[in-house]
């Protein structure tokens, strides 16, 4: 019933920004302990933007009527969907920060972490007051 409108899909967006960064999470505690070992590269998540992407494609209007006349010919504006976009676990190969060729920088894995954990109290602070919105209604 609610969940069709715009308030399904905000409520979506939401738990996949949230496991989004659960994984991240994952991800930067993996590299805050891995920190010391040696050649060892950091890794990072991608999601955020890819989702940007899928929703400003929602709204773009394809004004230029293109002509395919093979199926291997890719449209200009491709709309993407935004359930179709998964976090991205992206390896940080190009720098080295340390003598020993590790890549993790411990302040800003620990910073990171802290936003990500900020960012995550936050999207469940909004999910439980859109659910009270909804609850104080069905009263």
């Amino acid at each position: 019933m609610f969940f069709t409108g715009s308030f399904g899909k905000n409520i979506d967006i939401l738990w996949r920004t949230m496991n989004a960064s659960l994984i991240r999470r994952d991800v930067m505690s993996n590299n805050v302990a891995n920190s010391d070992t040696p050649n060892f590269k950091r890794t990072d998540v991608n999601f955020e933007s890819q989702l940007k992407r899928a929703l400003a494609s929602e709204k773009r209007v394809n004004n230029f009527g293109e002509f395919l006349t093979d199926e291997k010919h890719m449209p200009f504006d491709e709309t993407m969907d935004y359930r179709d976009v998964k976090p991205r676990r992206v390896l940080d190969y190009l720098s080295t920060s340390k003598n020993n060729g590790n890549n993790v920088d411990i302040e800003a894995e620990s910073m990171g972490l802290m936003q990500n954990q900020l960012a995550y109290t936050a999207m469940a602070q909004v999910v439980q007051d859109r659910f009270n919105k909804v609850n104080s209604v069905m009263r």
